[in-house]
């Protein structure tokens, strides 16, 4: 019989970019704009311009790869896990590449950048020379929240 404790970490957090549009969304959209392409395509084909309609399947193609790209996108993300000893950071790209980053709480600094009117644009974590962005993909208002609660969580930690 194994008494094994697992600790609990005073702050945990996945930070994912918000995305509105959803694969099946993403199909409608496309499906909208070939409908509302082929309709002038046809009455440039009957008048007898025909090139025409092959600019307007680009303008298609263009649209749908646009928000396959961005769609890639999203899947980014990061964890921002706070221990009594120890802040673990990892960060994972949209092509699943992971970087996993290590800071003491009690040497760590956590920068905020506001902008003339007090909204959150940018966090930081500053370790001597090392300055790491979090949350980068986060709205204004999401980053003021995550802030304030992972502010919180770092001041309690160094206590």
């Amino acid at each position: 019989m194994s008494t094994k404790i697992q600790a609990k970490p005073l702050f945990a957090a996945t930070l994912t970019p918000r995305r509105s549009l959803t694969p099946r969304g993403k199909r409608v959209v496309i499906a909208l704009v070939a409908a509302l392409a082929l309709v002038p395509g046809i009455i440039f084909y009957v008048a007898g311009a025909w090139p025409v309609v092959g600019f307007m399947g680009l303008d298609v193609l263009a649209i749908w790869i646009a928000l396959t790209v961005s769609m890639r996108g999203g899947r980014a993300y990061e964890v921002v896990t706070l221990w009594p000893g120890a802040l673990e950071v990892k960060k994972v790209d949209a092509k699943g590449g992971e970087e996993a980053l290590s800071f003491s709480p009690f040497n760590v600094r956590f920068v905020i950048d506001r902008d003339f009117n007090e909204r959150v644009t940018g966090l930081w974590l500053r370790e001597q020379q090392r300055r790491i962005a979090i949350g980068t993909f986060l709205s204004p208002d999401d980053k003021q929240s995550f802030s304030k609660a992972f502010g919180t969580a770092l001041r309690k930690a160094r206590a």
